[in-house]
C-alpha cells in the first residue's frame, strides 16, 4: 500500500489536532536546536565545510646514538660547522607545570626564552601575572629568560570585544619583545603555544642542519588533559622560523611544509580543576561555555578521567570516516615511552599527567 505524504497527512488533520502538533513540534526543534546546534552543525561539517589544502609532510629521521652528521643527511640536508642560536617565544596564561616541563626539556638548546604574559585574558578577564610570581620556580633558567608584561584589555559590559582579536594584540605585541631579546637574522625562533612543546631531537636538527626551508610547521601528538589520552598527529599550529627582517610571530598557517613527529602537544594538561575551570572561561573558544553545569568541578573530574569531552562537543573532523572514529572517549594508553625526559626524571611531581593519574586536586 503507497505511503501518504506527511503534508497530505497534516492536511487530513482535524484543523486543532494539526494546531497541536505544531504547537508540540515547535517548542521540540527550537529547543533541540538550542541544545544540540553545536553537535547537529558539527556532524554535518563534512558536507557544509572544506579541509585546508593538505601539507607537505616532511620526513623526520632520528635515533640515538646516530651522528647528526647522517640524520641531517636522511633528512636531506646537510651539516653546519656551527650549531643555530634557537629563540623560544610564547605567550603565557597559567599554565606553570606544562612551562616547567617545557623549559627543563628544552634548556640545553635554547639560547633565550622569550615569554609574554598579559594583565587579562583573552575574554577580557582581569587575571593575576601567573608568570611573575612565580617565578622562583623557574631559576635554573632564569639566565636565560626575557619577560614582559602585555597590559591587555578588560572587556565591559556590552563592549562584545571578539577574544580572538585579543589574542590577535597579544601575539602581535610578542614582535616587539622578540625583537629586543638579542635574536639576529639566522637565528631559529619556535613560535607555539606553553602545552605546544618541540622535542630536543627536532631542536638538535634545527640548530645543525642546513638547507630546511625557512618556515616549517611542527606536528606534535595531541594528547587531552595528560599523557594518558592520545588521540592523534592534528596538532599543527607551532612553527620553526629562520628568522629574518620579514618575521613575524603567529599562530596560524603560514607555510605547507610541515615536519613529521615533532613534539607533544597537551591540552588542558593541568593539576588543579580551578585551573582547568578558569582555562574554560579565559581562551579564545569561551563561547563553548554554554552552560553554567559546565563549570562544576565534580563533573569535571568525572570527564578527565574518562577522556570525555569537556564542552560536550563533537570532534571537529572534516570528513565522516574521521568523524565517527573519533566519537565517544578518548582510549587510554598505559604507554610512557617517548615522552619529555623531563616529565619522566620528575614522575612524582607530574604523576597527574601519566597514566593512572587522571585524579585531580581541587585547589
Amino acid at each position: 500500500m503507497a505511503v501518504r505524504p506527511l503534508r497530505h497527512t497534516l492536511r487530513l488533520l482535524p484543523p486543532r489536532k494539526f494546531l497541536f502538533i505544531l504547537l508540540i513540534l515547535v517548542p521540540v526543534c527550537v529547543i533541540s536546536i538550542w541544545t544540540y546546534g553545536q553537535k547537529v552543525s558539527y556532524f554535518f561539517r563534512p558536507v557544509w565545510d572544506n579541509p585546508p589544502p593538505p601539507f607537505i609532510h616532511m620526513p623526520h629521521f632520528y635515533a640515538e646514538n646516530v651522528s647528526m652528521a647522517h640524520l641531517c643527511r636522511l633528512n636531506g640536508w646537510s651539516l653546519r660547522y656551527q650549531p643555530r642560536r634557537i629563540f623560544d617565544g610564547i605567550i603565557f596564561s597559567n599554565e606553570l607545570d606544562l612551562l616547567e616541563i617545557r623549559w627543563g626539556e628544552l634548556h640545553p638548546y635554547i639560547t633565550k626564552f622569550v615569554i609574554l604574559e598579559s594583565k587579562t585574558t583573552f575574554t577580557g578577564i582581569p587575571k593575576p601575572l601567573y608568570f611573575a610570581s612565580n617565578r622562583a620556580r623557574f631559576a635554573f633558567a632564569e639566565g636565560k629568560i626575557v619577560h614582559d608584561v602585555f597590559p591587555g584589555q578588560i572587556a565591559t559590559p556590552g563592549s562584545h570585544k571578539d577574544p580572538f582579536d585579543l589574542e590577535k594584540s597579544q601575539r602581535i605585541a610578542m614582535d616587539s619583545l622578540v625583537r629586543n631579546s638579542g635574536i639576529a637574522h639566522g637565528d631559529i625562533l619556535i613560535m607555539s603555544d606553553t602545552d605546544e612543546i618541540p622535542s630536543p631531537q627536532t631542536l638538535k636538527l634545527l640548530q645543525w642542519c642546513d638547507g630546511m626551508p625557512p618556515v616549517m610547521h611542527l606536528e606534535l601528538k595531541n594528547y587531552l588533559y595528560s599523557f594518558e589520552f592520545p588521540i592523534d598527529y592534528s596538532s599543527w599550529r607551532a612553527t620553526a622560523h629562520i628568522y629574518g627582517p620579514h618575521t613575524g610571530y603567529r599562530h596560524s598557517r603560514q607555510t605547507d611544509y610541515i615536519l613529521s613527529d615533532s613534539g607533544w602537544h597537551c591540552s588542558f594538561c593541568f593539576r588543579h580543576i580551578k585551573d582547568i575551570m578558569f582555562k574554560m572561561t579565559a581562551y579564545s573558544h569561551a563561547d563553548r561555555v554554554r552552560r553554567k553545569d559546565f563549570l562544576n568541578s565534580s563533573r569535571i573530574r568525572k570527564i578527565i578521567c574518562q577522556g570525555d569531552d569537556l564542552f560536550d562537543m563533537l570532534p571537529e573532523e572534516y570528513s565522516f570516516k574521521e568523524l565517527i572514529s573519533k566519537m565517544g572517549s578518548i582510549p587510554r594508553s598505559s604507554s610512557a615511552v617517548h615522552l619529555p625526559a623531563y616529565l619522566i626524571k620528575n614522575a612524582e611531581k607530574f604523576k597527574f599527567l601519566l597514566p593512572g593519574g587522571c585524579e585531580r586536586e581541587p585547589e
